[in-house]
């Protein structure tokens, strides 16, 4: 059981030791403002700044893509892509989710709700600069499970503006889909020690086979790497409004997994695609990858997958270039 539990704390926080997190933090006054992007930043209602990253085109732009990171990452994890995305008219813009990076309450975990009404604000101000032309919801890991929730309502905030969303390796890995000591881990660690912190040294997971990339994640200092476990709980609890809210996750979906990924298991992502609503095949695509990892944008095949995304975008009727949407069989076949 002990080992189940570091096993499922460790793999979730992503990231060498056990130690004790910070003091509890202090409650802000709330500072209401009009939220608009400024040159470096998305400031929310509530005047929280959370810093913005934006890729723009030299020339028109042809579509907007938002796009969430995953757990213990920030908004720089979209900077080789959306540089590949720009030379072909497609705008990218990117924030740092309150508890990572360089936002507020970095390390605590701010809740669901939260995390939904910040991607409803940010949509609605990408849309108003860009109007006219698609724009898409993009997220990777638990930014994936972000989008799910905040499409289908599932936290209680409002809806995000968006034409169809794209779900790199998405975060639905909830509690139906663990087993009983992974289960009880989590909850008797939550219970009994929530501030303590884990780092995954001892666990040998391959996130990625781009080990150059994976290098300058580790040496940077805005990538957390240490998870309280109070965080990894409130992801779990993500995770499970996700999963659950598959079935109302409706409009154009394109899905990509790959088959070498460690940190989220197949079978919920099996599970998910089984509760999606049936929609035609422009409107909902899965690609699979046999050589994809979990940081499927960042891997060593990272720019398979970037032009079957700027393809799917640009023409959602047509089958993506690498073929990885007419391979699937080894995710959706079985019985989730």
């Amino acid at each position: 059981m002990r080992h189940a539990a570091l096993a499922l704390l460790l793999l979730l926080g992503g990231c060498a030791g056990i130690g004790l997190g910070g003091m509890p933090r202090e409650a802000a006054a709330p500072v209401p403002t009009e939220p608009h992007f400024a040159a470096d930043a998305f400031l929310a209602e509530d005047g929280a700044r959370l810093p913005l990253h934006a890729w723009l085109p030299d020339g028109p732009v042809k579509a907007t893509v938002l796009a969430v990171h995953g757990f213990n990452d920030y908004s720089n994890a979209f900077a080789g892509p959306a540089e590949e995305w720009a030379k072909h008219g497609i705008a990218t813009y990117a924030y740092d989710q309150r508890g990572f990076g360089q936002a507020p309450d970095r390390s605590f975990w701010v809740g669901a709700q939260r995390l939904d009404q910040d991607l409803v604000i940010a949509s609605r101000l990408v849309a108003a600069r860009h109007p006219g032309v698609p724009h898409l919801l993009l997220g990777e890991s638990m930014g994936g499970a972000v989008v799910i929730t905040a499409m289908a309502g599932a936290a209680g905030a409002e809806r995000p503006t968006a034409d169809g969303v794209i779900l790199s390796a998405p975060a639905v890995w909830g509690r139906a889909t663990m087993n009983l000591f992974e289960r009880v881990a989590l909850w008797t660690a939550y219970q009994t020690m929530p501030s303590l912190t884990l780092t995954g040294s001892g666990i040998k997971i391959v996130p990625s086979d781009n080990v150059a990339m994976l290098r300058a994640l580790w040496r940077d200092p805005l990538i957390i790497k240490a998870t309280r476990v109070d965080a990894l709980k409130g992801l779990v609890d993500l995770m499970d409004m996700a999963l659950d809210a598959a079935p109302r996750l409706g409009g154009p979906v394109l899905l990509l997994y790959g088959e070498r990924d460690e940190i989220i298991p197949a079978p919920p992502v099996r599970l998910m695609i089984a509760q999606m609503p049936a929609r035609t095949a422009p409107e909902r695509r899965i690609a699979f990858y046999p050589n994809g990892y979990h940081m499927l944008l960042r891997d060593l095949e990272a720019p398979v997958v970037l032009h079957d995304v700027e393809s799917w975008i640009a023409d959602r009727a047509r089958p993506l270039p690498s073929g990885a949407d007419r391979n699937t069989g080894p995710l959706v076949a079985a019985r989730p």
